[in-house]
């Protein structure tokens, strides 16, 4: 037997919560991760935002794709799925937070790290991610004495109610969308010159792992002096001139994005470095190039601290990004953290990888 996570969102835990309880979804690139779970495996369950773990399910049978709506009236994006016999679940008060002191101190993965650290956070990126047994048999048991006896954590019900994303119809299909409070804008004071060297050598780091990767790489020219101090171009991969043949408006939105990476005349993957407190001039340049050329198909990422993720996710979730003729933005743009950036930068043999390997540390809008 062995434990895979399990990530739910409040609104998906919610719909599970409010389902038969005996499928568990995943979205379409985890089915390699689901080919490797067999009958008798067991998911820890872990919802994202509140930060808690909240049920173990025992896999029953190998995955199967099926497009049939379960959480959703049309187009469930969770379509590699498992039949699962639920052995615990949790209501949020009941749920365990990861920054228990007991929790945190025994886990492998957050022992070693303050409790204000994101670094540990890599281990719980994606779903289908296996579990140390030792982390995992902690965990389970743990779940289990929680939903036999357990304490309540307290927490904040109206915050979590907002967590819970809106319905909206889209002529195609249904989407959630959500609508941010409106409290973090941007002040006079956020964009310091700390912050623009901070985004300037993320810029430098995504060039240079491009490049890495055999990558022709484009920067705005406003930006190329500063990166340039951080990055040393040896072996001539920046472009002067960009080789596309669009039209004027698309190029100029194109020419301002952060860090591109082309292979050929082919853009391949696109990045908006967003380090100040509003996130948004990078996500509307994203969502301008999908309005702009919807038939467009490259990789489209948010680059950002960790501490933004949420700040991130709720931005692309907005109504007006989720009605674009292409589809949403959260299906076609990704969040990537810093710390997960650096920890791929880390990796031997750069130059033998594909530009895929950034699956494994990007981050969808669940």
């Amino acid at each position: 037997m062995k434990y895979y996570l399990d990530l739910f969102s409040p609104e998906t835990y919610e719909a599970f919560l409010r389902s038969d309880r005996r499928i568990s979804g995943f979205r379409l690139r985890h089915q390699n991760a689901a080919s490797r779970i067999q009958p008798g495996d067991r998911l820890i369950c872990y919802l994202t935002k509140l930060s808690r773990w909240i049920g173990v399910l025992e896999v029953e049978t190998e995955f199967f794709i099926q497009h049939t709506p379960i959480f959703y009236d049309s187009q469930d994006p969770f379509i590699v799925r498992f039949n699962v016999n639920p052995l615990a679940l949790l209501p949020i008060e009941k749920a365990i937070p990861i920054h228990d002191d007991f929790v945190w101190s025994q886990l492998s993965f957050t022992r070693t790290h303050p409790h204000n650290s994101y670094r540990w956070t890599g281990k719980i990126r994606s779903s289908l991610v296996q579990l140390d047994d030792g982390d995992a048999g902690l965990l389970e048991n743990l779940i289990f004495d929680q939903a036999a006896n357990g304490q309540i954590y307290e927490y904040d019900r109206d915050e979590y109610q907002k967590l819970i994303s809106h319905q909206v119809r889209r002529v195609d299909k249904t989407v959630s969308v959500t609508v941010p409070n409106g409290e973090e804008e941007l002040s006079e004071d956020d964009s310091q010159p700390l912050e623009i060297r901070e985004s300037h050598r993320i810029q430098a780091l995504l060039a240079d792992l491009g490049s890495k990767m055999g990558m022709k790489i484009w920067i705005p020219k406003s930006d190329r002096n500063s990166v340039l101090q951080e990055w040393h171009d040896l072996d001539s991969m920046l472009l002067n001139i960009l080789p596309l043949n669009y039209d004027d408006t698309t190029l100029k939105t194109i020419e301002q994005i952060d860090v591109i990476w082309l292979r050929g005349r082919s853009i391949v993957r696109a990045f908006e470095v967003e380090h100040t407190t509003s996130v948004y001039s990078g996500i509307l340049r994203m969502a301008d190039l999908m309005a702009l050329q919807p038939n467009m198909d490259i990789k489209l990422h948010i680059v950002a601290p960790y501490a933004r993720r949420e700040k991130v996710f709720q931005e692309i979730r907005r109504p007006v990004f989720s009605l674009l003729e292409k589809g949403p933005l959260s299906e076609h743009c990704t969040f990537i953290s810093y710390d997960s950036l650096q920890e791929l930068a880390q990796l031997r043999h750069l130059s033998h990888m594909s530009d895929t390997v950034l699956e494994d540390y990007a981050e969808e809008a669940e």
